[in-house]
Protein backbone atom coordinates (compact mmCIF):
# COMPACT_ATOMS: atom_id res chain seq x y z
CA UNK A 1 0.00 0.00 0.00
CA UNK A 2 1.50 3.22 -1.13
CA UNK A 3 4.85 1.34 -2.34
CA UNK A 4 6.95 4.87 -3.03
CA UNK A 5 7.00 8.18 -1.61
CA UNK A 6 5.43 9.74 -4.88
CA UNK A 7 2.46 7.56 -4.28
CA UNK A 8 2.47 8.37 -0.75
CA UNK A 9 2.59 12.19 -1.16
CA UNK A 10 -0.23 11.99 -4.58
CA UNK A 11 -2.44 9.99 -1.91
CA UNK A 12 -2.12 13.06 0.49
CA UNK A 13 -3.11 15.68 -2.24
CA UNK A 14 -6.02 14.56 -2.77
CA UNK A 15 -6.78 14.01 0.79
CA UNK A 16 -8.78 11.27 3.10
CA UNK A 17 -9.85 8.01 1.41
CA UNK A 18 -10.99 4.79 2.53
CA UNK A 19 -7.27 3.62 2.90
CA UNK A 20 -5.77 6.85 4.13
CA UNK A 21 -5.95 9.25 7.23
CA UNK A 22 -4.19 12.09 8.14
CA UNK A 23 -3.26 13.33 11.38
CA UNK A 24 -1.20 16.45 12.26
CA UNK A 25 0.78 16.04 15.52
CA UNK A 26 0.52 18.37 18.51
CA UNK A 27 3.14 19.54 21.15
CA UNK A 28 2.22 20.45 25.18
CA UNK A 29 5.98 20.81 26.76
CA UNK A 30 7.46 17.24 26.35
CA UNK A 31 4.28 15.35 26.05
CA UNK A 32 1.89 14.60 23.07
CA UNK A 33 -1.02 16.99 22.67
CA UNK A 34 -2.47 15.58 19.73
CA UNK A 35 -3.78 13.14 18.06
CA UNK A 36 -5.95 12.44 21.46
CA UNK A 37 -5.19 8.65 22.47
CA UNK A 38 -8.44 7.65 21.89
CA UNK A 39 -8.98 8.65 18.61
CA UNK A 40 -5.87 7.42 17.33
CA UNK A 41 -7.01 4.23 18.59
CA UNK A 42 -10.85 4.40 16.97
CA UNK A 43 -8.85 5.15 13.89
CA UNK A 44 -6.02 2.51 13.73
CA UNK A 45 -8.93 -0.37 15.00
CA UNK A 46 -11.34 0.80 12.24
CA UNK A 47 -8.61 0.30 9.53
CA UNK A 48 -7.69 -2.99 10.76
CA UNK A 49 -11.64 -4.40 11.27
CA UNK A 50 -12.51 -3.79 7.54
CA UNK A 51 -9.46 -3.95 4.23
CA UNK A 52 -6.17 -1.97 6.35
CA UNK A 53 -5.04 1.55 5.17
CA UNK A 54 -2.57 3.80 6.34
CA UNK A 55 -2.37 6.71 9.31
CA UNK A 56 -0.04 9.62 8.28
CA UNK A 57 1.05 11.45 11.38
CA UNK A 58 2.46 15.24 10.65
CA UNK A 59 -0.02 15.96 7.96
CA UNK A 60 -2.83 18.47 8.85
CA UNK A 61 -6.05 16.91 7.47
CA UNK A 62 -8.18 19.37 6.03
CA UNK A 63 -5.57 21.10 3.88
CA UNK A 64 -3.47 18.08 3.55
CA UNK A 65 -0.08 20.48 4.72
CA UNK A 66 2.67 19.08 5.33
CA UNK A 67 3.03 20.02 8.96
CA UNK A 68 6.23 17.20 9.95
CA UNK A 69 7.30 15.97 13.05
CA UNK A 70 10.71 17.30 14.76
CA UNK A 71 13.19 15.07 14.14
CA UNK A 72 14.31 14.88 18.05
CA UNK A 73 10.56 14.00 18.50
CA UNK A 74 9.91 11.29 16.11
CA UNK A 75 10.76 8.06 18.71
CA UNK A 76 8.50 9.68 21.14
CA UNK A 77 5.70 9.48 18.24
CA UNK A 78 6.68 6.06 16.96
CA UNK A 79 6.38 4.78 20.80
CA UNK A 80 2.82 6.85 21.25
CA UNK A 81 1.25 4.50 18.53
CA UNK A 82 2.69 1.23 19.90
CA UNK A 83 1.31 2.48 23.89
CA UNK A 84 -2.47 3.16 21.66
CA UNK A 85 -1.76 -0.52 19.66
CA UNK A 86 -1.13 -2.18 22.52
CA UNK A 87 -2.76 -0.02 25.46
CA UNK A 88 -5.79 0.79 23.93
CA UNK A 89 -7.20 -1.98 21.45
CA UNK A 90 -8.74 -4.98 22.44
CA UNK A 91 -7.48 -7.77 21.23
CA UNK A 92 -3.80 -5.79 21.29
CA UNK A 93 -3.24 -5.26 17.61
CA UNK A 94 0.06 -6.48 17.12
CA UNK A 95 0.22 -6.74 13.26
CA UNK A 96 1.30 -3.11 11.82
CA UNK A 97 4.64 -1.25 10.24
CA UNK A 98 5.43 2.00 11.31
CA UNK A 99 7.98 3.92 9.15
CA UNK A 100 9.91 7.06 9.02
CA UNK A 101 10.25 9.47 6.27
CA UNK A 102 11.14 12.11 5.22
CA UNK A 103 9.22 13.90 2.61
CA UNK A 104 8.84 16.80 0.63
CA UNK A 105 6.42 19.57 1.24
CA UNK A 106 5.33 22.05 -1.53
CA UNK A 107 8.24 24.50 -1.34
CA UNK A 108 10.46 21.76 -1.53
CA UNK A 109 11.56 21.60 2.56
CA UNK A 110 12.00 18.16 3.77
CA UNK A 111 9.39 17.30 6.34
CA UNK A 112 9.86 14.21 8.60
CA UNK A 113 6.36 12.01 9.53
CA UNK A 114 5.50 8.88 10.82
CA UNK A 115 3.83 6.51 8.54
CA UNK A 116 1.72 3.50 10.49
CA UNK A 117 0.50 1.17 7.90
CA UNK A 118 -2.65 -1.56 9.31
CA UNK A 119 -3.35 -4.51 7.75
CA UNK A 120 -6.78 -6.29 7.73
CA UNK A 121 -6.58 -8.24 11.08
CA UNK A 122 -7.14 -11.33 11.63
CA UNK A 123 -8.97 -10.30 14.79
CA UNK A 124 -11.82 -8.38 15.40
CA UNK A 125 -11.21 -5.36 17.75
CA UNK A 126 -12.77 -2.59 20.05
CA UNK A 127 -11.51 0.49 20.49
CA UNK A 128 -12.67 2.94 23.12
CA UNK A 129 -15.43 4.23 20.31
CA UNK A 130 -16.39 0.72 20.02
CA UNK A 131 -16.75 -1.64 17.46
CA UNK A 132 -15.66 0.62 14.22
CA UNK A 133 -14.99 0.51 10.76
CA UNK A 134 -13.88 2.15 8.30
CA UNK A 135 -16.66 4.02 5.44
CA UNK A 136 -15.00 5.76 3.04
CA UNK A 137 -13.04 8.68 4.54
CA UNK A 138 -14.47 8.53 8.48
CA UNK A 139 -14.34 5.92 11.02
CA UNK A 140 -18.30 4.15 11.76
CA UNK A 141 -19.47 2.33 14.35
CA UNK A 142 -20.33 -1.22 12.95
CA UNK A 143 -23.99 -2.24 12.82
CA UNK A 144 -25.17 -5.44 15.06
CA UNK A 145 -25.76 -7.09 12.15
CA UNK A 146 -22.53 -6.52 10.41
CA UNK A 147 -20.66 -7.20 13.58
CA UNK A 148 -22.09 -10.39 14.10
CA UNK A 149 -20.77 -11.16 10.38
CA UNK A 150 -17.41 -9.98 11.00
CA UNK A 151 -17.01 -12.24 14.43
CA UNK A 152 -18.32 -15.11 12.24
CA UNK A 153 -15.77 -14.21 9.24
CA UNK A 154 -12.56 -13.64 11.49
CA UNK A 155 -12.77 -15.97 14.10
CA UNK A 156 -15.01 -17.30 16.77
CA UNK A 157 -18.27 -18.62 14.83
CA UNK A 158 -15.81 -20.33 11.96
CA UNK A 159 -17.67 -20.29 9.00
CA UNK A 160 -14.14 -19.47 7.62
CA UNK A 161 -11.89 -21.37 9.74
CA UNK A 162 -9.08 -19.60 11.53
CA UNK A 163 -6.52 -21.59 9.48
CA UNK A 164 -7.93 -20.32 6.25
CA UNK A 165 -8.30 -17.15 6.40
CA UNK A 166 -5.71 -14.69 5.44
CA UNK A 167 -2.27 -12.70 7.19
CA UNK A 168 -2.64 -9.13 5.91
CA UNK A 169 0.87 -8.12 7.28
CA UNK A 170 2.46 -11.32 5.21
CA UNK A 171 3.65 -11.14 1.77
CA UNK A 172 4.07 -15.15 -0.39
CA UNK A 173 7.72 -13.77 0.08
CA UNK A 174 7.20 -14.54 3.28
CA UNK A 175 7.44 -18.07 2.65
CA UNK A 176 10.69 -20.05 2.59
CA UNK A 177 10.45 -21.78 -0.69
CA UNK A 178 12.55 -24.86 1.19
CA UNK A 179 8.68 -25.25 3.57
CA UNK A 180 6.81 -25.16 1.06
CA UNK A 181 8.41 -27.15 -1.99
CA UNK A 182 8.29 -30.11 0.02
CA UNK A 183 4.65 -30.40 -0.81
CA UNK A 184 5.42 -30.85 -4.39
CA UNK A 185 5.83 -33.86 -6.08
CA UNK A 186 6.39 -34.41 -9.73
CA UNK A 187 2.86 -33.95 -10.77
CA UNK A 188 1.99 -30.51 -8.55
CA UNK A 189 1.15 -27.60 -10.04
CA UNK A 190 4.49 -25.78 -10.97
CA UNK A 191 3.44 -21.99 -10.65
CA UNK A 192 3.84 -20.98 -7.37
CA UNK A 193 0.48 -18.96 -6.58
CA UNK A 194 -1.56 -21.74 -7.80
CA UNK A 195 0.36 -24.46 -5.80
CA UNK A 196 -0.23 -22.41 -2.39
CA UNK A 197 -3.89 -21.98 -3.36
CA UNK A 198 -4.53 -25.72 -3.69
CA UNK A 199 -2.42 -26.07 -0.88
CA UNK A 200 -4.89 -23.86 1.35
CA UNK A 201 -1.22 -21.93 2.29
CA UNK A 202 -2.58 -18.87 0.16
CA UNK A 203 -5.81 -17.11 -0.12
CA UNK A 204 -7.01 -13.52 -2.20
CA UNK A 205 -8.09 -10.82 0.00
CA UNK A 206 -10.32 -8.20 -0.63
CA UNK A 207 -8.29 -6.20 -2.82
CA UNK A 208 -7.74 -9.55 -5.21
CA UNK A 209 -4.08 -9.97 -4.10
CA UNK A 210 -2.95 -13.14 -2.93
CA UNK A 211 -1.40 -13.49 0.73
CA UNK A 212 -0.25 -16.18 2.88
CA UNK A 213 -2.93 -18.27 5.28
CA UNK A 214 -2.64 -18.65 8.46
CA UNK A 215 -1.80 -22.16 7.66
CA UNK A 216 0.73 -20.80 5.41
CA UNK A 217 2.93 -18.61 7.94
CA UNK A 218 2.49 -21.77 10.44
CA UNK A 219 3.64 -24.23 8.38
CA UNK A 220 5.92 -22.18 5.68
CA UNK A 221 7.61 -19.68 7.46
CA UNK A 222 10.67 -20.23 9.81
CA UNK A 223 9.31 -17.63 12.03
CA UNK A 224 5.33 -17.53 12.02
CA UNK A 225 5.26 -15.74 15.55
CA UNK A 226 6.07 -12.40 13.41
CA UNK A 227 2.49 -12.50 12.58
CA UNK A 228 0.43 -15.11 15.12
CA UNK A 229 2.57 -13.82 18.34
CA UNK A 230 1.04 -16.88 20.40
CA UNK A 231 2.43 -19.35 17.44
CA UNK A 232 4.72 -21.26 19.57
CA UNK A 233 5.98 -23.96 22.79
CA UNK A 234 7.03 -22.61 26.25
CA UNK A 235 8.69 -25.37 27.63
CA UNK A 236 10.26 -25.61 31.25
CA UNK A 237 11.32 -28.36 33.60
CA UNK A 238 11.30 -28.02 37.10
CA UNK A 239 13.31 -29.22 39.73
CA UNK A 240 10.65 -30.59 41.74
CA UNK A 241 7.09 -31.35 41.68
CA UNK A 242 5.81 -27.95 41.98
CA UNK A 243 6.60 -24.90 40.01
CA UNK A 244 8.46 -23.36 43.37
CA UNK A 245 10.82 -25.59 45.54
CA UNK A 246 10.74 -23.27 48.45
CA UNK A 247 14.46 -23.29 48.25
CA UNK A 248 16.17 -19.85 48.20
CA UNK A 249 18.88 -21.58 46.74
CA UNK A 250 18.52 -24.08 44.08
CA UNK A 251 16.71 -22.75 41.22
CA UNK A 252 13.75 -23.98 40.72
CA UNK A 253 14.27 -25.02 36.74
CA UNK A 254 16.51 -26.97 35.33
CA UNK A 255 15.70 -26.25 31.84
CA UNK A 256 13.58 -23.75 29.90
CA UNK A 257 13.06 -22.80 25.95
CA UNK A 258 10.87 -20.83 24.17
CA UNK A 259 10.32 -23.47 20.87
CA UNK A 260 10.18 -21.32 17.72
CA UNK A 261 9.47 -22.73 14.17
CA UNK A 262 7.21 -24.13 11.29
CA UNK A 263 5.41 -26.48 13.82
CA UNK A 264 6.17 -29.65 12.77
CA UNK A 265 9.69 -28.26 14.28
CA UNK A 266 7.96 -26.76 17.01
CA UNK A 267 6.97 -30.42 17.53
CA UNK A 268 10.26 -32.45 17.15
CA UNK A 269 11.95 -29.94 19.47
CA UNK A 270 9.51 -30.08 22.45
CA UNK A 271 9.92 -33.49 22.28
CA UNK A 272 13.55 -33.49 21.81
CA UNK A 273 13.16 -31.02 25.02
CA UNK A 274 11.47 -34.03 27.26
CA UNK A 275 13.86 -36.40 26.26
CA UNK A 276 16.65 -34.38 27.04
CA UNK A 277 15.25 -33.43 30.76
CA UNK A 278 13.50 -36.97 31.19
CA UNK A 279 16.98 -38.81 30.46
CA UNK A 280 18.50 -36.59 32.95
CA UNK A 281 15.72 -36.77 35.71
CA UNK A 282 15.89 -40.71 34.81
CA UNK A 283 19.32 -41.18 35.53
CA UNK A 284 18.96 -39.30 38.48
CA UNK A 285 16.67 -41.49 40.28
CA UNK A 286 16.91 -45.03 38.80
CA UNK A 287 21.45 -44.69 38.93
CA UNK A 288 22.43 -47.60 35.98
CA UNK A 289 19.19 -48.49 34.76
CA UNK A 290 18.19 -46.60 31.71
CA UNK A 291 14.58 -46.53 31.80
CA UNK A 292 12.23 -43.58 30.55
CA UNK A 293 9.59 -41.88 33.01
CA UNK A 294 7.66 -41.29 29.60
CA UNK A 295 6.73 -43.15 26.86
CA UNK A 296 7.96 -41.11 23.95
CA UNK A 297 5.55 -41.80 21.26
CA UNK A 298 2.69 -40.98 24.08
CA UNK A 299 4.94 -38.01 24.01
CA UNK A 300 5.07 -37.31 20.62
CA UNK A 301 0.86 -38.08 20.29
CA UNK A 302 0.32 -35.38 22.75
CA UNK A 303 2.43 -32.63 21.44
CA UNK A 304 1.10 -33.06 17.46
CA UNK A 305 -2.25 -33.09 18.98
CA UNK A 306 -1.66 -30.03 21.15
CA UNK A 307 0.16 -28.40 17.97
CA UNK A 308 -2.19 -29.36 15.19
CA UNK A 309 -5.69 -28.62 17.03
CA UNK A 310 -5.04 -25.93 19.70
CA UNK A 311 -6.90 -22.75 18.69
CA UNK A 312 -4.79 -20.06 17.34
CA UNK A 313 -6.94 -17.36 17.35
CA UNK A 314 -6.94 -17.04 21.06
CA UNK A 315 -5.36 -14.11 21.57
CA UNK A 316 -1.58 -13.88 23.82
CA UNK A 317 -2.03 -17.75 25.02
CA UNK A 318 0.69 -20.15 23.41
CA UNK A 319 1.14 -24.10 24.44
CA UNK A 320 3.39 -24.46 27.94
CA UNK A 321 4.69 -27.69 28.50
CA UNK A 322 5.74 -28.51 31.86
CA UNK A 323 8.04 -31.43 33.19
CA UNK A 324 8.12 -32.00 36.59
CA UNK A 325 10.06 -35.39 38.77
CA UNK A 326 6.54 -37.01 38.58
CA UNK A 327 4.88 -35.60 36.01
CA UNK A 328 4.03 -33.94 32.54
CA UNK A 329 2.01 -31.24 31.87
CA UNK A 330 0.58 -30.08 28.85
CA UNK A 331 -1.20 -27.01 28.20
CA UNK A 332 -3.39 -25.99 24.72
CA UNK A 333 -5.04 -22.91 24.30
CA UNK A 334 -9.08 -23.48 23.33
CA UNK A 335 -11.71 -26.31 24.40
CA UNK A 336 -12.58 -29.01 23.05
CA UNK A 337 -13.46 -28.67 18.92
CA UNK A 338 -17.33 -29.24 18.32
CA UNK A 339 -19.08 -31.39 20.53
CA UNK A 340 -16.13 -33.44 21.71
CA UNK A 341 -15.97 -33.86 25.37
CA UNK A 342 -13.29 -35.44 27.71
CA UNK A 343 -14.48 -38.53 27.92
CA UNK A 344 -15.05 -39.31 23.75
CA UNK A 345 -11.57 -37.93 23.70
CA UNK A 346 -10.61 -41.83 22.65
CA UNK A 347 -13.47 -42.81 20.78
CA UNK A 348 -14.12 -39.38 18.13
CA UNK A 349 -12.04 -37.65 16.40
CA UNK A 350 -12.75 -33.87 15.12
CA UNK A 351 -10.02 -31.16 13.36
CA UNK A 352 -10.12 -27.72 14.95
CA UNK A 353 -7.44 -26.84 11.91
CA UNK A 354 -8.68 -29.30 9.25
CA UNK A 355 -6.34 -27.41 6.41
CA UNK A 356 -3.63 -27.23 8.86
CA UNK A 357 -4.10 -31.09 9.91
CA UNK A 358 -4.15 -31.81 5.98
CA UNK A 359 -0.49 -30.70 6.14
CA UNK A 360 0.56 -32.43 8.59
CA UNK A 361 -0.43 -35.94 7.12
CA UNK A 362 2.11 -34.84 4.26
CA UNK A 363 5.08 -33.86 6.51
CA UNK A 364 7.26 -36.62 6.83
CA UNK A 365 8.27 -37.44 10.47
CA UNK A 366 12.13 -36.75 10.79
CA UNK A 367 14.47 -39.90 11.75
CA UNK A 368 15.17 -39.85 15.54
CA UNK A 369 16.68 -42.25 17.72
CA UNK A 370 14.12 -42.17 20.46
CA UNK A 371 10.73 -41.61 18.31
CA UNK A 372 9.68 -45.43 17.36
CA UNK A 373 5.97 -43.96 16.07
CA UNK A 374 5.18 -46.86 13.43
CA UNK A 375 4.27 -44.29 10.46
CA UNK A 376 6.20 -41.99 8.14
CA UNK A 377 4.09 -38.42 8.59
CA UNK A 378 3.19 -36.29 11.87
CA UNK A 379 -0.54 -37.22 11.06
CA UNK A 380 -2.61 -40.20 9.69
CA UNK A 381 -6.41 -38.65 10.66
CA UNK A 382 -7.32 -42.24 11.90
CA UNK A 383 -7.73 -41.38 15.45
CA UNK A 384 -5.48 -43.31 17.21
CA UNK A 385 -3.57 -40.26 18.58
CA UNK A 386 -5.46 -40.27 21.70
CA UNK A 387 -5.45 -43.79 22.46
CA UNK A 388 -1.82 -44.51 22.23
CA UNK A 389 -1.29 -41.29 24.46
CA UNK A 390 -3.18 -43.37 26.72
CA UNK A 391 -2.54 -46.98 25.92
CA UNK A 392 1.04 -46.95 26.17
CA UNK A 393 1.58 -44.58 29.31
CA UNK A 394 -0.34 -46.75 31.09
CA UNK A 395 2.00 -49.81 29.80
CA UNK A 396 5.01 -47.66 31.51
CA UNK A 397 3.52 -45.96 34.39
CA UNK A 398 0.61 -47.98 35.62
CA UNK A 399 -1.46 -44.57 35.72
CA UNK A 400 -3.23 -43.46 32.99
CA UNK A 401 -3.12 -39.92 31.68
CA UNK A 402 -6.04 -37.37 32.16
CA UNK A 403 -7.66 -34.69 30.28
CA UNK A 404 -8.94 -31.77 31.81
CA UNK A 405 -10.68 -28.46 30.64
CA UNK A 406 -9.65 -25.14 32.54
CA UNK A 407 -12.20 -22.23 32.35
CA UNK A 408 -13.70 -23.67 28.85
CA UNK A 409 -10.39 -22.20 26.87
CA UNK A 410 -7.91 -24.41 27.68
CA UNK A 411 -7.29 -28.05 27.70
CA UNK A 412 -4.75 -29.57 29.96
CA UNK A 413 -3.51 -33.21 29.24
CA UNK A 414 -1.46 -34.30 32.47
CA UNK A 415 0.82 -37.67 31.78
CA UNK A 416 2.74 -39.43 34.93
CA UNK A 417 5.98 -40.37 34.85
CA UNK A 418 6.81 -44.27 35.85
CA UNK A 419 7.85 -44.67 39.30
CA UNK A 420 11.47 -45.50 39.10
CA UNK A 421 11.18 -47.83 41.88
CA UNK A 422 8.76 -50.22 40.15
CA UNK A 423 10.35 -53.12 37.76
CA UNK A 424 11.07 -51.39 34.50
CA UNK A 425 8.06 -52.28 31.65
CA UNK A 426 9.87 -50.65 28.87
CA UNK A 427 13.86 -49.74 27.94
CA UNK A 428 13.95 -46.81 25.70
CA UNK A 429 17.49 -45.68 24.33
CA UNK A 430 17.26 -41.90 24.22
Amino acid sequence: MFDSRKELLDAIRLGETSFLELKEVRFSGAKIAGPARDNLADEIAAFANRRGGVVVLGVEDKSRDLVGIPRDRLDSVVDFVKEVCNDKITPPLEQYVLDRLSLPTGTGQAVDVVKVEVPRSLFVHRSPGGYLHRVADSKRAMSSEFLARLFQQRSQARLIRFDEQVVGAASLDDLAPSLWQRFQTPRSEPIREIFLTKLGMASSVDDGELRPTVTGVLMGSNEPHRWIRNAYVQAVAYRGSSVQTGSRTDAYQLDAADIYGPLDRQIIDACRFVARNMNRAAMKTVGRVDRPQYDMAAVFEAVVNAVAHRDYAVHGSKIRLRLFVDRLELYSPGALANSLTVDSLRYRQTARNETLCSLLTRCPIPDEEWLAIGRSHFMEKRGEGVPIILDNSVALSGREPEFSVLDESELRLTIHAADPDSPASASTDL
